[in-house]
């Protein structure tokens, strides 16, 4: 196992990373316990596959799970939900002092972390996450929060969690569409902040994706420790942390337009939303414009949706997904914060983005 560690004082943590690690669970999460009990929290998809492994190592350390399992799907960060995992804590008389294991994906993640944070005003929690999205990005840095009619995420906390251990093996189980969506997160951190990192993408991506052990700890890894540096720089977005956002203007904006369906996965619309912002960058005269050729190129051989044009059915005019836009968690003062950049490697927050330049490159593409 390997760790990245996250220094935020007394939220301080580790996110242990590595290849048939799930079973050392129990282990790694004792030490955390004041009484040997712990509630797991998992979709339907990864309870058929993983959760009797996870109880397996639970139980090797003599820590009792109890567990509730959610269906699986974007339609699971809903108030629904959150109302029925938190109803569900509490009549299983989880205290401040005990700890709840968020055991799948992002939705599972953020969900559960935002029920813990709200639980009796706090509950421990560590996040297992079991899908490529989740381990390098969502569940790492204590965003959590459920999606609303008007926008994903705009409901939710700040809330770190105790424990992060990510499994590679897990990823195996991934449809590869649900793998490659993942990507989308991965790749996102060589474009926003390190180029070195996107050079190695281009010569070890397509290892990752066919299923190359080192390459998928290495990436895991990689990405996990830039989020960690930029969430120690900036735990709740004030400044740095908005470049995690590169791509997620466009991406949210499309969700919303494709109704949270498999239509679109989230990671498809960062995927997009990044070779957008690449695009929106060069057309501003910030960027050469090989280099949005050289992001899509990449997407391209990685198999990943790049243009509107990947998305099934018909999309809102442009005007509406400038709209959805607005209702970004970005906004500050009314203007919406854009992440553009200056080449592969340097993105920035911008607030003087021009709304005719952006339109004319949303009415381009739809």
């Amino acid at each position: 196992m390997e760790f990245v560690h996250v220094p935020l004082g007394n939220r301080s943590y580790d996110i242990g990373i590595g290849s048939g690690i799930l079973s050392r669970a129990g282990y790694r999460i004792a030490p955390l316990l004041k009484r040997p009990l712990v509630a797991v929290v998992t979709d339907e998809t990864v309870a058929g596959l993983h959760l009797e492994a996870l109880l397996d190592a639970l139980r090797a350390d003599g820590i009792e799970a109890r567990c509730l399992t959610l269906p699986a799907g974007e339609g699971t960060k809903s108030w629904a939900s959150l109302e029925r995992c938190v109803t569900w804590l509490l009549e299983q008389k989880i205290e401040r002092s005990d700890l709840v294991v968020a055991f799948g994906g992002g939705v599972i993640g953020d969900l559960v972390g935002f029920a813990a944070a709200i639980t009796r005003r706090g509950v421990r929690f560590v996040q297992v996450p079991t899908t490529l999205l989740a381990q390098v990005d969502s569940s790492v840095g204590g965003k959590t929060g459920i999606n609303a009619a008007s926008g994903k995420n705009l409901i939710g906390a700040f809330y770190q969690p105790s424990f992060v251990l990510a499994d590679v093996d897990m990823l195996t189980t991934l449809k590869a569409r649900d793998l490659r969506a993942g990507y989308g997160e991965v790749v996102k951190y060589g474009l926003l902040g390190d180029l070195k990192f996107f050079e190695w993408l281009e010569q070890n991506g397509q290892a990752l994706i066919a299923g190359d052990v080192g390459a998928r700890i290495t990436a895991v890894k990689w990405s996990c420790q830039m989020k960690a540096d930029i969430v120690t720089r900036d735990e709740t977005e004030m400044g740095d942390r908005a470049l995690l956002n590169l791509g997620h203007t466009f991406g949210h904006a499309l969700e919303a337009a494709t109704g949270y369906s498999d239509r679109l996965l989230h990671g498809e619309g960062v995927a997009i939303g990044c070779a957008l912002a690449f695009e929106l960058s060069a057309r501003l005269g910030l960027c050469s414009q090989e280099d949005p050729s050289r992001v899509r190129a990449h997407l391209r051989r990685m198999g990943m949706k790049v243009d509107l044009s990947d998305i099934p059915g018909d999309l809102p005019p442009a005007e509406a997904l400038l709209e959805m836009m607005s209702q970004d968690k970005k906004v500050v003062a009314g203007q919406l914060r854009f992440i553009l950049t200056r080449g592969i490697g340097q993105a920035f927050v911008a607030t003087d983005v021009p709304g005719p330049e952006l339109l004319r490159l949303l009415l381009d593409e739809v």
